[in-house]
This record gives structure tokens, sequence and C-alpha cells, in this order.
């Protein structure tokens, strides 16, 4: 728990915090007996540093990074991703999702998906609307629809967009592992605290890892310990963004941007504080807070192992 005003920020925090997790890295990768770890490189802030972390732990031939686009509009970014690794002095590998999830779109999804009630009995159309680049989620989804909220059916456009997002997120995680397991290296996942307690990730897709090093920092955080490390400043500026659609923000899907969030969701989690007071504490709207403590409420069983029915008192 955080006892002070502030978030770790400070150049001497910041120090502090890189040589935790990159000790951190370098023991799991030790314990484990790897001999190495992949990163899924996005040319964001959050990839970009875990894979500079990863480099001060291990050296830059321990390190590997993967480009998995999927849509047009992850062009730009894929290019950030490949100039980085190459100025980092990493093996880069890229691959285009594209033609695996169009087949799984194409022949998987209609055999196994809910159908909608029709009059006539023909067989389900093998067309999808999401089928093109530009017009499918091909990010790495934080928003599956929850279980118990009874808020929609699962066969409508919006929640086939998602299905289909959240897909893609674990198209990613299986390529990863598939690489991970060929070359005995570990997965690094790259999610942030933030994202974490808002459940802004795909079960078994991004939310699946072998460690994750910046997991323990928020948004916020993770900004000041790019900065430490001097990672270049389109980086570090660019707009959160999964990715969904061109020009879609984190701040847009989550309501407010993490410099409002992170200090909210410090008070709330870390501190236990009530809605209203944390609220208050930093001057966030009560409807906003009250949206951001019910999405990491309902977003709980994302940050749970799986259960068992505790069987013997097991």
């Amino acid at each position: 728990m955080r006892s002070d005003d502030t978030f770790l920020t400070s150049e001497a925090a910041a120090a502090d915090v890189g040589a935790n997790v990159i000790s951190s890295i370098e023991t799991a990768v030790e314990e484990a007996g790897a001999d190495g770890v992949i990163v899924a490189m996005s040319g964001g802030i959050d990839s970009t540093l875990t894979t500079a972390l990863a480099i001060e732990a291990l050296g830059n031939d321990r390190v590997v990074g993967l480009g998995l686009p999927c849509n047009k509009s992850d062009a730009l970014d894929v290019n950030d991703a490949r100039t980085i690794a190459k100025g980092m002095g990493i093996e880069y590998r890229e691959v285009h999702l594209r033609p695996l999830v169009g087949l799984f779109t194409d022949t998987i999804a209609p055999a196994i998906g809910p159908h909608e009630t029709s009059t006539d009995a023909g067989p389900p159309s093998n067309s999808n609307a999401n089928s093109s680049p530009e017009s499918e989620s091909g990010a790495e989804s934080a928003f599956e629809s929850e279980p118990g909220t009874g808020s929609n059916s699962g066969v409508g456009p919006i929640e086939e967009r998602q299905a289909i997002g959240n897909l893609v997120a674990r198209l990613r995680m299986c390529c990863l592992y598939y690489a991970a397991n060929r070359s005995s290296h570990l997965v690094l996942g790259t999610a942030n605290r933030s994202e974490r307690l808002l459940g802004y990730f795909t079960k078994y897709g991004d939310g699946a890892a072998d460690l994750y090093p910046i997991g323990d920092l928020y948004k916020t955080e993770v900004r000041a310990l790019a900065k430490h490390l001097g990672l270049p400043k389109r980086i570090v500026g660019k707009e959160p963004t999964a990715g969904f659609w061109a020009s879609q923000t984190d701040a847009d899907e989550l309501g407010a941007p993490y410099d409002e969030i992170d200090p909210f969701l410090e008070r709330l989690v870390d501190r236990n504080e009530d809605i209203e007071t944390a609220a208050q504490n930093v001057r966030l709207d009560y409807e906003t807070a009250r949206e951001i403590a019910d999405r990491y409420r309902r977003t709980q069983h994302k940050r749970m192992p799986t259960s068992t029915p505790g069987v013997g008192g097991r």
C-alpha cells in the first residue's frame, strides 16, 4: 500500500522501481531455467518500457520482440515497434494475424457462435461484418461482456465485435506462447496496474503471461519510469489506446484520462476509501467515480485465479 500522497514518480522513486523490476525479471528467468523472454511489442509505452526493462535485466541477446498486427490501423504503431526493436538491438519477428482471424470468422465462428432465430431455416451465412481490417475491433480488447450482467444476448453486432477483439488478443497470446515454448523463453505481459484494476484486458489474452514487470505500476508511474529510462518522447507522449478503431482512445472508453483515474483508484483500492470520499479528495465528479468503481467491482473475476468448488476444504 502507498502510504504517502504521491505516486512513485520522482527520479529517486523511479530509479528504485526500475531496479526492483529489473531484479524481478532476472529472478523469474533464473528460477524458471529459461533462456530469455519474449514480449508482444505494439509500439506503445507499456510494451516499450517492458522491453527496455527486460534488456536491462538480461541483455538484448536474450529478449525477443513479436509484432502481431491485425488491422490496417495498426500500421503506424507496428512501424514504431519495428523501429524501437531495431534501435534496442533485439531480435524482432512480425506476423500479420488478419488471415488467421479471417479464417476463424469465415469457418469456425459461424459453426460455434450463437444464431439469431429466423423464419428461414437456411444455414448461417459465412459473411462477417467485421471481416475487413477497417471495420473490425482488432484490439487487445478490454471489453468482454461481463458474466451475470444480463446486458445482452451475445448475438448483436456490438457483441460480435467484442468477441472478435477478444479473439485477436487470445490469438496473439497463442503466438507468444508458441514462440516461447519453442525457444525456452518466458512471456512477459505488458499490462499496468491501472489496466488490471479496471479489467481493461482480455482474460487469457493480454491477461495471460508468466510475469507482469509493470503490473504494480499505475499508468502515471509507467510514464515516469519511461522518462527516467530515456524512452523516446514520441512513445512516452502517445495517447493511450487499445486500438479498437481509428482515433479510439482509452480515455474515450474508460470515461476519463489516466491522470484522473489513477489518483481515484489509488484512494479507492490502496487506501480503501469509499467512492464519495475518494472522489472528493481527487476532485473527480461523482458519476465518473461511480462508473470507475463499478468497473473495478465487475471485473474482479478477471484478476482472480480460476475457482474450484473447495471439495474437502481444499
